[in-house]
């Protein structure tokens, strides 16, 4: 099993910036791909970024592109969202995610990732 912790989010006014993170442990060594996905009230659960463990291959949703950059610090198990130029369109829960399999492939389907944390709100005013 695999736990992520993520945390970081808050409120913040149009065009500010915010910074998630996501703790992992666990049985980490079996995860390669980890990657952020927020929802919205009413909406579906929405892909945003991903990045590889070994390659650091990186994959943006097209409404962030741009604005978010994901990272990753292998030595601390932990993965990153930098959030600049937020939008009123970008107020969701963001929920860290991880794939339980040595694929270093992105894929933006949430049914692919086996392991979540528990999501950290955020909320951008206009």
């Amino acid at each position: 099993q695999v736990q992520l912790v993520d945390a970081g989010g808050g409120l913040v006014q149009t065009g500010g910036s915010l910074r998630l993170s996501c703790a992992a442990s666990g049985r980490t060594y079996g995860v390669n791909v980890m990657g952020w996905f927020r929802q919205a009230p009413g909406k579906e659960r929405e892909f945003v970024a991903a990045i590889s463990g070994g390659s650091g291959r990186t994959g943006y949703g097209d409404s962030v592109k741009g604005r978010f950059t994901i990272s990753r610090d292998n030595a601390k198990n932990t993965m990153y969202l930098q959030m600049n130029s937020l939008k009123p369109e970008d107020t969701a829960d963001y929920y860290c995610a991880a794939r339980n399999s040595p694929s270093s492939i992105i894929t933006r389907n949430p049914v692919n990732y086996d392991y979540w944390g528990q999501g950290t709100q955020v909320i951008v005013s206009s």
